[in-house]
């Protein structure tokens, strides 16, 4: 038996059971949220109503059925991009118009990314304009989507393809450490990113005006001073333009950092409230947990790119994902994509694990948080945000430790209190 076909039989494999366990998880998230959807927990009967605890059930039981329409699509394309010859198709295409050489590797990038989210736009139209709508989450217009879409594919296109161009040349004109000063660059580019986000990026789709309530900000400010933090400013987002979601977040690094509020988030909580909350997020950075997410990034990209090294000079790579690797031409491009389609169908198993650090990590900046201001305040703010987001409060467990970044409300409120 050739390397190519058990790498096939490895990929179908992998792709099979991946799909048989979302499935599963998936199945066991809407029959577990439907059994308890009639009664609030015992620990919530206070505080959440039976409705609001209904319109939770009957969101996440949508966005599960919905998910598994989509995953069930991804899977198919995945297979028509892969083993049924599409990328193939495509390259070959490319091939005998442009010919071989750095424009057709770009070319081939582009139009794999312009397909693919063609193909996918129905489930992003029906999630946006249909769902979310649905229980009163949405709320941008086909006007501002279609202006966020021109606005992120002409950033994708300056953005991604100069780095995508030096990529594909170091891939071709630095030897056989390629890999090394390809991870250089593309770990560049994301600190650079980081960097320029906050002020040059994020406003092209929101504004941000300074945060102008003089009592929240003098709590927040000497909350900040209490912990050690200093950021470049205190803004407020106006999240309320596209959904009623709410959210606060650091973004950028170094003398860029912002703490930038949802306008929902503040319409919502009170001062304390809002300070608890703060107090969690400045817990992260106590903890170096977004120190520690960025060495982690460092070290499985520098893997990854090792691991590209090496199967892109390997036939069986290609030809075991349904590829024919061009024989006069370079085939950066093709393994560059093979690459990015088969990487998440082995780690999807070990997503778990990932899922985990982060639970772990959310306690940590809970614990702090409540050491920095008071529990209470962060309780109740977690109980409006889930409330108002519309978050499940009867999760099945499984589906909880297998994907959930943040615990489970009652997890989160258990520890607060006996950490009380």
């Amino acid at each position: 038996m050739s390397y190519s076909l058990i790498f096939t039989i490895a990929f179908a494999a992998a792709i099979v059971a991946g799909l048989l366990v979302k499935f599963w998880l998936a199945t066991r998230q809407v029959r577990h949220v439907a059994q308890h959807r009639g009664t609030v927990p015992a620990a919530f009967a206070q505080t959440i109503t039976l409705a609001a605890h209904q319109k939770a059930a009957d969101y996440t039981i949508a966005k599960a059925r919905f998910g598994l329409v989509e995953m069930a699509w991804s899977a198919a394309l995945l297979l028509g991009w892969t083993l049924l010859g599409g990328l193939d198709l495509l390259n070959k295409l490319l091939l005998g118009w442009i010919g071989g050489g750095m424009v057709q590797q770009l070319v081939l990038l582009a139009a794999f990314a312009a397909i693919g989210g063609l193909l996918e736009l129905p489930f992003t139209l029906w999630q946006t304009f249909r769902l979310e709508e649905r229980f009163g989450f949405n709320k941008m217009t086909w006007k501002l989507w279609l202006a966020d879409t021109l606005k992120s594919t002409l950033l994708g296109a300056v953005i991604g393809l100069p780095i995508a161009a030096l990529i594909l040349w170091l891939m071709g004109a630095a030897g056989q450490l390629w890999w090394l000063w390809a991870w250089g660059a593309w770990m560049g580019f994301n600190l650079l990113l980081m960097l320029i986000f906050p002020t040059f990026i994020a406003p092209l789709f929101n504004k941000f005006q300074p945060l102008d309530d003089p009592t929240l900000k003098e709590r927040v400010t000497a909350l900040m001073k209490r912990c050690g933090f200093a950021a470049k400013g205190l803004f407020v987002m106006d999240g309320s333009t596209r959904s009623a979601h709410a959210n606060a977040y650091f973004t950028g690094f170094g003398a860029s950092k912002r703490v930038v509020f949802y306008d929902t988030l503040l319409r919502q909580l009170n001062a304390g409230e809002v300070e608890a909350v703060l107090a969690h997020e400045l817990g992260h950075f106590k903890h170096r947990h977004i120190v520690k997410r960025l060495i982690a990034m460092f070290a499985l990209s520098l893997a990854g790119f090792a691991l590209l090294g090496w199967v892109s000079t390997q036939v069986w790579f290609y030809a075991g994902l349904g590829v024919q690797p061009n024989m006069s031409a370079p085939n950066s491009a093709l393994a560059l994509l093979l690459f990015l389609l088969a990487v998440p169908v082995f780690g999807f198993f070990v997503a778990p694990l990932s899922a985990r650090l982060s639970r772990k990590h959310e306690f940590e900046a809970d614990a702090y948080a409540v050491a920095q201001t008071s529990g209470t305040d962060l309780s109740a703010a977690l109980l409006k945000l889930y409330q108002d987001n519309a978050s499940t409060l009867t999760p099945d467990p499984v589906f909880v430790r297998f994907y959930y970044s943040h615990p489970p409300a009652s997890e989160r409120l258990a520890r607060m209190t006996a950490a009380a």
